[in-house]
């Protein structure tokens, strides 16, 4: 649970009160990519929110990646990776003839990728707020 703990701690940081945060939201820093965050439910106690690269220049194109969906618990002060799309192909990984993406360990890599994009982010300069 740490990792979730510290993955709400970077969101936070690079996007102050989430809650406040329009629907789609654009950060650009000077000779880097694009970062687009979309909200796309906010309640009470939760936020779904949508954390992708632009590569193309209409945001309704969805080769974009990293699709990160990401749900963040207001309440219990946590960020986790829900759905995620990465791949460049659909090939399937095998490990020491073992498949690979467990959900256990699926989901232990995305929310670790989630820790240090986010990282490598603020030091980038990105901020969504």
């Amino acid at each position: 649970m740490e990792m979730y703990e510290i993955n709400y701690m970077q969101l936070r940081l690079l996007c102050g009160d989430i809650r406040t945060l329009p629907k789609e939201t654009v950060s650009q820093i000077a000779g880097g990519i694009p970062i687009l965050l979309s909200i796309e439910e906010n309640t009470r106690h939760t936020t779904t929110l949508m954390l992708t690269y632009l590569f193309h220049e209409c945001s309704s194109c969805r080769e974009n990646r990293p699709d990160m969906q990401i749900r963040i618990y207001h309440d219990s002060r946590q960020a986790e990776v829900i759905s995620h799309r990465c791949r460049l192909s659909e090939e399937h990984v095998q490990y020491w003839g073992k498949d690979l993406d467990t959900m256990l360990l699926c989901r232990w890599r995305m929310n670790r990728f989630l820790y240090k994009w986010t990282n490598y982010l603020r030091r980038q300069g990105h901020r969504f707020d």
